[in-house]
């Protein structure tokens, strides 16, 4: 056995000298170290031995071994060093060449009519008033004239969390944290812009996450004439310089009274087509002057103040100015679609 390890260990080292590659080099190892290898064969044969012999043997056995391993390990890292220089040399890096040019980003469209409606306001002398995205009951709805079994809260399918919390189905809200906070003082001069959720099915004209930017006035003398003449004033700043408006009469809880207000069609001028339906207008948002129950509880004094509101969809607002169909475009994320509205 001394003599058949001794020859193999020769062989083996000499064959693993001569290997070319490591392809050549990992048949050898399965040749020599493998579970059916040659060592293995000839370890078969130590229960053969006298138990005298055996750990001579043993100790025989893992130094050849051993030698074989370091001589794999030692030209498996020439090979790999080797094959690593040749492929250094072969993608070559050439510094000097100008480098890829990046995609910049780019706010989405429902952000640019937002700031675009803001500004519009904010040249008006509006400011600007935020609140929670989860309301109470109460500011969603008693505080804006809609107490409990109220039936028209049915028009406004709300996803509830608890008997009290909501998601605000409007921007509303807002409004009456205001005047809340305000305790009574004039003037009032604000819009409020933000989501808002409801239970809607979602198609081409409706989802159940949207944008509304609600607006609001209290002070002396507040007439509906001013109420025309701010809206006029916006949709001629959104839509152009030639825009007419049309007040309908609506109905609304917190307004009274109410007023539907459509502009003339981008596309036809008013002379009728089919986006407008051949009515010519086409619809943009509700209004109306402030429910004295609204003013009242909320700290003013209706005898004394007067007011008006409007609320519209900030997505509503970007599908007429841009003629866009359908309202999932603005949530599926298509780099397609949000490219076409890219700020230069």
């Amino acid at each position: 056995m001394r003599d058949q390890l001794v020859e193999l260990k020769s062989r083996a080292l000499e064959q693993l000298q001569a290997a070319g590659n490591l392809n050549e080099l990992n048949e050898l190892r399965v040749k020599y170290l493998g579970k059916k290898g040659e060592l293995t064969d000839i370890m078969k044969g130590m229960g053969k031995l006298s138990p005298e012999e055996r750990p001579l043997m043993g100790q025989l056995v893992n130094e050849v071994r051993d030698a074989l391993e370091q001589v794999l390990e030692q030209k498996k890292e020439s090979f790999e060093s080797a094959a690593l220089q040749e492929q250094l040399k072969s993608e070559r890096l050439d510094v000097t060449l100008p480098g890829r040019k990046l995609s910049k980003g780019n706010k989405h469209p429902l952000t640019q009519i937002i700031e675009q409606i803001e500004d519009i306001f904010i040249g008006l002398g509006f400011e600007i008033a935020e609140g929670p995205e989860m309301e109470t009951d109460y500011y969603n709805f008693e505080a804006l004239n809609l107490p409990k079994d109220h039936p028209a809260r049915d028009m406004q399918d709300t996803f509830y969390i608890t008997e009290d919390l909501l998601m605000r189905t409007h921007t509303s809200p807002n409004q009456a944290r205001v005047m809340e906070k305000k305790q009574g003082e004039v003037p009032v001069k604000i819009i409020c812009p933000g989501r808002v959720y409801r239970r809607d099915d979602d198609d081409a004209t409706h989802s159940h996450v949207f944008t509304q930017i609600e607006g609001l006035v209290i002070g002396k003398d507040i007439r509906m004439s001013d109420l025309k003449g701010i809206l006029l004033a916006f949709s001629r700043e959104m839509f152009g310089e030639d825009v007419s408006i049309r007040l309908r009469p609506s109905f609304f809880p917190f307004t009274e009274p109410s007023a539907e207000v459509d502009v003339t069609c981008a596309v036809c001028k008013g002379d009728g087509c089919r986006v407008c339906k051949d009515t010519g207008w086409l619809e943009i948002l509700g209004s109306g002057m402030v429910h004295p129950k609204v003013l009242e509880m909320s700290g003013y004094d209706s005898e004394k103040y007067t007011g008006f509101a409007f609320g519209m969809g900030v997505e509503r607002i970007a599908m007429l100015k841009y003629g866009i169909e359908d309202i999932r475009h603005f949530y599926n994320n298509d780099i397609r679609f949000l490219k076409q509205f890219n700020r230069k």
